[in-house]
């Protein structure tokens, strides 16, 4: 019963998915080949004024709006615009009543909330919530990255390739290449074409894969290091216990070391 349940609500996942080829009830202004909205959608409004870009992923339960509300007339230009390759993580709430550009290869981890409007609290004697909102419009560069919980407030406009840190509320102006922390967030780290980051960075870069590299190399790379790894398994578990012999522990290394080097 276990096993039919998961097999039904992947087959549910998958029939409702939204796409360009299968867009259902939703009709935007624009949704870009490869882009695919995880089913269950959040809530969704003023389609026809969201332009989603080519090949982006929008997680599970994904707030998208354009508009104060659903039915309005926002006039001939596009009001949430994201572009190329975005990812919006599970969870995320982009709340666009005015502009909102999100720009190409910006990845947003869950739960990220950007939203171009904030309560205003000028009249003591109303409460906050029946006020008239404040509006500003949000850019997000091309490249950045959008860590969990982080939230962008009206009038943030972040450069290219900027890191927001889990948990930061950004506003006002983030420059390019730089790192961002904290409530209210400041800049931690940023990129000089001289001496590169400053501070520097406390861990090695990674090492990237090579790009002649096939699928079938990969697998088999990781295979290597499964044996690797279960090679080193069987030595402890043959030497007497809290007596491995300094040579098999050598060994053990070198075995692990070659499997990833390979």
């Amino acid at each position: 019963m276990t096993r039919a349940v998961h097999r039904g609500w992947r087959l549910v996942q998958e029939a409702g998915a939204v796409t360009a080829q299968r867009p259902g009830r939703m009709r935007f202004g624009r949704i870009g080949h490869g882009t695919r909205l995880a089913f269950p959608q959040g809530t969704v409004f003023g389609e026809p004024w969201i332009h989603l870009g080519d090949h982006c992923i929008i997680g599970e339960q994904v707030t998208l709006t354009a508009g104060l509300m659903p039915d309005l007339d926002l006039g001939p230009d596009p009001i949430l615009v994201l572009g190329d390759g975005v990812v919006l993580g599970r969870g995320s709430h982009v709340i666009a009543d005015t502009t909102v550009t999100i720009g190409s290869d910006t990845y947003c981890g869950p739960y990220v909330y950007i939203t171009s409007t904030n309560h205003s609290y000028d009249d003591p004697r109303q409460p906050v919530g029946k006020q008239w909102p404040r509006m500003e419009p949000v850019e997000i560069g091309p490249g950045c990255w959008l860590g969990t919980g982080a939230v962008v407030l009206p009038g943030a406009r972040l450069g290219r390739n900027v890191v927001v840190a889990a948990g930061a509320v950004v506003r006002g102006e983030v420059p390019d290449h730089s790192v961002v922390a904290g409530a209210p967030a400041r800049v931690v780290r940023s990129w000089d074409p001289e001496l590169g980051w400053q501070p520097p960075l406390r861990t090695p870069p990674p090492v990237p894969i090579p790009a002649d590299m096939t699928p079938q190399q990969l697998n088999a790379l990781a295979e290597l290091d499964e044996e690797a790894v279960r090679g080193l398994e069987s030595l402890d578990a043959a030497a007497p216990s809290g007596s491995s012999a300094p040579e098999d522990r050598d060994a053990g290394v070198a075995v692990s070391e070659g499997g990833r080097a390979s």
